[in-house]
């Protein structure tokens, strides 16, 4: 369930209240009892940031944050203190809260909020058993005098697109195949009012996708190629933002085949970067945002039947560059290749791309955050690290250097589709590199896009990493 936002001038009695300080002092109205008051004093006086206060017809949380650090910082903090909030409303069978702050910065209000939207997603679509379904929040009120309607609904519609996002990568693919995945991108696009083209097998094969068929070739289903454009009448850019998401919808790694535990078996989420892109346009469409963005999403599944492509095989692509595939299971880069070129129609002003792409960027940083690469866009994706920052959605750059074009090379075609055993994610973004003319980004988001455990306001299953990260650098490049 999405909780409703609504706006109060005063706290109202008998519902949940949550009270944002910025140090150890409090004259906010509310209807404490003497005793309640000298307890928070109390507490106060021991320094301690988390006070809870049951007065029965409704739980009074108190949370005091340093704000004297870096601002994204503190809003992550604040935004992992509502998921611990959110998490006591539903053992306190409590549907409604109420958000004061007493900071003067309405930034950190919206961020407490944007933790609670974030944690109350679930994914419970599959539960027939309502007994193990707890009770979801209902209802946020800020409490503010003069809230700025324009920034909250924005966050609105980013975490209505953050749902829509995860919805579709915790989908199995016996619901999401290809073609479901095209569907869902129309249905999003009649929503929120943004165009959407899908292209058959006919006629991805008249455009000479070659890497996009070769994928496909193991597949029951037919591949498509989804093209989504938001352009409303006025518009910050000359030419297009294009987003790129890699629209693998299970990967079992085709004749390369994965193994089983922890690895094949949570494969629906290789679509992650198509997640991502539909949800950033979804959410900039519903925002009636000033910027120009067109979507490309290469869809198919990667399986190993008696037809699929074999290591070995030369692959030619949309730009006639020959490929020599030696892993199946490098198949993300295949159908990315193709959209890139595909791409280059646009005359973009840049072009991103995000795919769950390695497990090498996985064992080189870890899961908490994504590895970036870039290509004539330093100071564009300076600002995408900036909205990194801003959403805890982080960036750690890589480098593009030319040393590593040397591990793609074939000795019987341009290319090869993998580099080795080192410096997976670098070699994959190289491979990727050479299918650019332009200003270019790459995001290997496999890290941080799906927690095999909850991960706080994150969640369980798919997290719709991108979303909030692309909204956050939509808005920093209208305000530049």
């Amino acid at each position: 369930m999405f909780p409703s936002i609504s706006f109060s001038n005063n706290i109202l009695p008998d519902i949940s209240v949550v009270f944002i300080l910025p140090d150890y002092k409090y004259s906010a109205s509310s209807n404490l009892l003497k005793t309640e008051i000298k307890f928070l004093k109390n507490n106060f006086k021991e320094n301690k940031k988390e006070i809870d206060i049951n007065s029965y017809s409704q739980w009074n949380y108190f949370r005091v944050f340093d704000i004297k650090k870096k601002q994204w910082q503190v809003k992550e903090d604040i935004r992992k203190s509502a998921y611990e909030i959110n998490n006591k409303l539903q053992d306190n069978k409590k549907i409604s809260i109420q958000i004061v702050n007493l900071t003067g910065n309405e930034d950190f209000q919206i961020a407490f909020a944007e933790g609670l939207l974030l944690s109350n997603y679930k994914f419970d679509k599959y539960i027939t058993d309502k007994k193990n379904k707890k009770e979801s929040l209902q209802k946020i009120i800020i409490i503010s005098e003069k809230p700025n309607k324009k920034k909250w609904e924005q966050l609105k519609n980013q975490n209505l697109a953050v749902y829509e996002s995860r919805n579709l990568i915790n989908e199995p693919v016996n619901w999401l195949n290809s073609e479901k995945l095209a569907e869902e991108c129309v249905r999003l696009g009649k929503d929120a009012g943004f165009d959407v083209k899908v292209f058959d097998k006919k006629k991805i094969t008249q455009l000479g996708m070659g890497g996009l068929l070769a994928v496909n070739m193991g597949s029951v289903d037919p591949p498509v190629f989804i093209v989504m454009e938001w352009e409303p009448k006025r518009v910050i850019n000359d030419e297009p933002l294009v987003l790129v998401g890699k629209g693998i919808v299970y990967d079992t790694g085709g004749l390369s085949l994965k193994p089983t535990s922890d690895s094949m078996d949570y494969m629906k989420c290789d679509m992650s970067g198509a997640a991502a892109v539909a949800g950033a346009i979804y959410a900039a469409a519903k925002s009636n945002l000033p910027i120009h963005v067109v979507g490309l999403i290469p869809a198919t599944d990667n399986r190993p039947s008696g037809n699929a492509y074999a290591p070995g095989d030369i692959i030619t692509m949309m730009n006639k560059t020959t490929v020599e595939m030696l892993n199946a299971d490098a198949e993300g880069r295949m159908i990315l290749a193709d959209a890139l070129c595909y791409a280059e129609k646009y005359n973009p002003m840049l072009v991103i791309d995000i795919a769950t792409l390695t497990g090498s960027a996985i064992a080189a940083i870890g899961k908490v955050a994504s590895v970036g690469f870039s290509k004539n866009a330093d100071k564009l994706y300076d600002l995408l690290e900036e909205a990194g920052n801003e959403t805890y959605e982080r960036i750690v750059n890589f480098p593009l250097w030319d040393d590593y074009s040397e591990m793609l090379e074939s000795k019987i075609a341009d290319l090869k589709n993998v580099g080795g055993k080192y410096a997976g994610a670098i070699t994959a973004a190289k491979f990727l590199e050479k299918f650019t003319s332009y200003p270019w980004i790459h995001l290997d988001i496999a890290g941080p896009a799906f927690a095999n455990t909850k991960d706080s306001y994150r969640g369980l299953g798919g997290t719709a990493v991108g979303v909030r990260l692309f909204f956050e650098f939509f808005n920093i490049l209208i305000k530049k």
